[in-house]
C-alpha cells in the first residue's frame, strides 16, 4: 500500500519552485504584498474549479467570475499538471513577506497555504493515494477527531436511564419514547417552513444579512444525509429535506437553524457579501467542500439551534408553534424539551462523537460495512434508517464526519470562552467565526 508521501515529481516542481523563490527574495513593499496575494488567492480559486472537473462534488459553491468556471469547465486539466500548478502557488506564497502586512492578511496568508495544502491532499487521494483517516482528516479539514473509550460512551448512554426510566432495553425505551414526537409525514413541510421563519427571524435581530437573501425549500428522496443547503449565490440557498426520514419536532428545528438561520445559508451569505464583495478577498467566491473552511462552517451550524433557541425558549416556541401544526398535543413540550436537548446529541448521526469514530474504524479496514452499524448503533441512540444514512455517507465523503464534531467541539469552546454566558456576546462570536480567515488549528 502506498504511503501518504510526496511524489518525486512534485518534490521536484517544489524544490524549483523553492530556489527561484529564494532567488527573488520576499517582496518587502506592502502594495506588491497584497497584489501578491490576491494574485495567490485568484490561483487558488481556479485551481479548486479544475479539481471541481474530477470530482463533482467538491466545488460546494461558487460565487466568482463566470468566466472562471467557463475555463475550468472548457478543459479537463490533468491532475498532474493541477498537482504542478498547487506547487508554483505554495513557492509564490512562501515569497510574500508576512512583516509588511496587516493582522488579517497575515491570517490570509496561513490560510490559503493550508488550504492549498488540502487541495494537493484531494488531488493525491484522486490519483490513488491510500492514507489512514486520521492522516486524510489533518491533511483535508486541519483536524483529527478524538479516540474515546467504551466508558465515554456508556456515560452519555446511561443519562437516558435518568431521563427515560423503565424496564426493558434502553434503544427500545428511547425509541418508544421518540415516537410519541414524530411528526407526520404530510405535515412536515408545515413545521419546517415555520420553524425556518422564526429561525431567520431570530438571526436577524442578531446578524446584519445582505439585502434580498433568500431559502428556496425543497422536500426530496433518496439523499445520503438529512437535509443539506446548497449555495446559488447573490445570498440565495437550496435547503433540501429528506422525506425518506422519519423527524420529530425538535429534529426539524435544529435542521432549520443548521442549513438555514443562523447555519449553512448565513455563513455563505456572509462569505460572499462581506469577504469576496466588499473586502475583494476572491479565495472565498468558491467553496471547496473538503476543506477547513468546511470543519469551522458545519461547527457553527451544527450549534446553531443553541444560539438561536437557547432551551427555555425552544419550549416555549414548539409548544406553542410547532406541536400544533404538527398535530401533537403542546402540553407534551415541557417534558420533551429537557430530554431532547440531551438525547439528540446521541441520536444525530452528525453530531454523535462515535460516527467518525465509527467511519475511522471502517475506512481504515477494522469494521466492514455491518459491523460498523452495529458499532456506532451500539454506541449512540441513531436510529437504525439514519445510521444506514451515516454509512451511506461515510462511504461518499469519507473523512468529513469530522467537521462535525470536531467543528462542534471548536465552535463551542471559542464561543464559551469568548463570551461566556453573555448573550449578545455569544452572537458576536458565533457570526466572527462565520467570516474566517481563521483556521481550526487557531481554535485549538
Amino acid at each position: 500500500m502506498r504511503r501518504h508521501t510526496t511524489s518525486l515529481f512534485a518534490l521536484a516542481v517544489l524544490v524549483s519552485v523553492g530556489l527561484t523563490a529564494l532567488a527573488q527574495g520576499p517582496r518587502r513593499r506592502t502594495g506588491a504584498q497584497q497584489q501578491a496575494l490576491n494574485d495567490v488567492a485568484a490561483a487558488y480559486v481556479k485551481l479548486v474549479l479544475a479539481v471541481g472537473q474530477h470530482d463533482p462534488e467538491y466545488v460546494d459553491s461558487y460565487y466568482g467570475p463566470p468566466e472562471w468556471r467557463e475555463q475550468a469547465a472548457a478543459r479537463k486539466v490533468p491532475l498532474g499538471e493541477i498537482l504542478q500548478q498547487v506547487v508554483h502557488a505554495k513557492g509564490e506564497l512562501a515569497a510574500i513577506n508576512p512583516s509588511g502586512l496587516g493582522e488579517m492578511e497575515k491570517l490570509r496568508l496561513r490560510f490559503m497555504g493550508k488550504h492549498l495544502d488540502s487541495v494537493k491532499t484531494r488531488i493525491d487521494l484522486l490519483a490513488g493515494l491510500k492514507m489512514k483517516f486520521d492522516e486524510e482528516s489533518a491533511a483535508l479539514f486541519d483536524a483529527v477527531a478524538p479516540d474515546y473509550p467504551d466508558g465515554h460512551f456508556e456515560a452519555k448512554l446511561a443519562c437516558v436511564d435518568t431521563l427515560i426510566p423503565g424496564a426493558g432495553p434502553r434503544r427500545e425505551r428511547y425509541t418508544k419514547f421518540r415516537e410519541r414526537f414524530l411528526v407526520p409525514k404530510e405535515k412536515v413541510e408545515a413545521v419546517f417552513r415555520a420553524a425556518m421563519q422564526e429561525a431567520r427571524l431570530r438571526t436577524r435581530r442578531h446578524i446584519q444579512l445582505p439585502e434580498g437573501e433568500n431559502i428556496r425549500i425543497e422536500f426530496v428522496t433518496g439523499m445520503p444525509y438529512t437535509a443539506s443547503s446548497r449555495c446559488l449565490g447573490n445570498s440565495q440557498s437550496v435547503v433540501q429535506i429528506n422525506t425518506d426520514v422519519a423527524f420529530h419536532v425538535d429534529e426539524l428545528l435544529y435542521l432549520a437553524c443548521h442549513e438555514g438561520y443562523p447555519g449553512h445559508h448565513v455563513t455563505n451569505a456572509l462569505l460572499e457579501d462581506r469577504l469576496v464583495r466588499k473586502q475583494g478577498w476572491s479565495e472565498f467566491s468558491v467553496y471547496p467542500l473538503l476543506s477547513p473552511l468546511s470543519l469551522i462552517a458545519e461547527g457553527t451550524a451544527v450549534y446553531s439551534l443553541e444560539m438561536a433557541f437557547p432551551l427555555p425558549q425552544r419550549t416555549v416556541f414548539e409548544r406553542d408553534v410547532l406541536y400544533p401544526l404538527a398535530g401533537l398535543d403542546p402540553a407534551l413540550a415541557k417534558s420533551a424539551a429537557p430530554v431532547f436537548e440531551v438525547t439528540d446529541y446521541l441520536s444525530n448521526p452528525w453530531s454523535a462523537d462515535a460516527c467518525p469514530m465509527s467511519a475511522r474504524h471502517y475506512l481504515d479496514g477494522l469494521l466492514s460495512r455491518s459491523e460498523m452499524i452495529g458499532w456506532l448503533t451500539a454506541r449512540t441512540l441513531v436510529p437504525p434508517d439514519q445510521a444506514e444514512l451515516v454509512a451511506q455517507f461515510i462511504t461518499r465523503f469519507r473523512s468529513y464526519m469530522v467537521a462535525y464534531t470536531v467543528g462542534l467541539d471548536l465552535v463551542k469552546r471559542q464561543i464559551e470562552k469568548q463570551a461566556g454566558a453573555d448573550h449578545e456576546k455569544r452572537w458576536q462570536e458565533f457570526e466572527r467565526l462565520q467570516t474566517p480567515p481563521r483556521l481550526p488549528s487557531d481554535l485549538r
